[in-house]
């Protein structure tokens, strides 16, 4: 199997972590996140203990934002992990970004193939978690779309199947 990148995103609660997780069970896989070093960096030094609400999200939103805007640290995480992904024995490497220009600065600089992915959950339509970052992540148009509304126990064959048929289009 050919490497690719998968650009994963979803508005919080929507199980991509976890959808990830499986597909690990069933790919060799590398999970990446742009956040990762500013999650880093705002535990370490900005006393974020990990939370999820909204107020956490909106400071490690802003928090990135800046880290774009200074060095664009997040962009340099992800091309050093692209690249460890390019020389590892990984298929797959999921990137998690939320932002659409973040997504389009990725996309342009890989050389493998990569295709976006948005998750969607019913139950969470309509969440807003009052940040640019969480709440635009459905206006980038993705070149997939996942509705992980199946339970656990039948999510792991059928987001494999579906991952299968997106690799299946990619090869042709």
């Amino acid at each position: 199997m050919k490497k690719t990148v998968i650009i994963i995103n979803g508005n919080g609660g929507v199980g991509k972590d976890t959808l990830c997780l499986l597909a690990g069970r069933h790919f060799r896989v590398r999970n990446v996140s742009s956040v990762t070093p500013i999650k880093e960096i705002a535990g370490k030094y900005g006393g974020w203990n990990g939370e999820k609400d909204p107020k956490s999200r909106k400071f490690l939103a802003d928090l990135k934002e800046l880290f774009v805007n200074y060095n664009d640290l997040p962009f340099q995480y992800l091309c050093r992990e692209y690249e460890d992904f390019m020389q590892g024995g990984e298929e797959l490497m999921f990137a998690h970004i939320r932002e659409g220009e973040e997504i389009e600065k990725l996309r342009n600089r890989i050389k493998t193939p990569c295709v976006t992915l948005l998750v969607t959950r019913q139950q969470n339509a309509q969440v807003s978690w009052g940040n640019a970052s969480d709440d635009n992540v459905g206006s980038y148009h993705y070149d997939y779309v996942y509705a992980n509304d199946r339970k656990l126990e039948e999510a792991e064959e059928d987001f494999c199947r579906f991952l299968r048929e997106i690799l299946a289009e990619e090869k042709d």
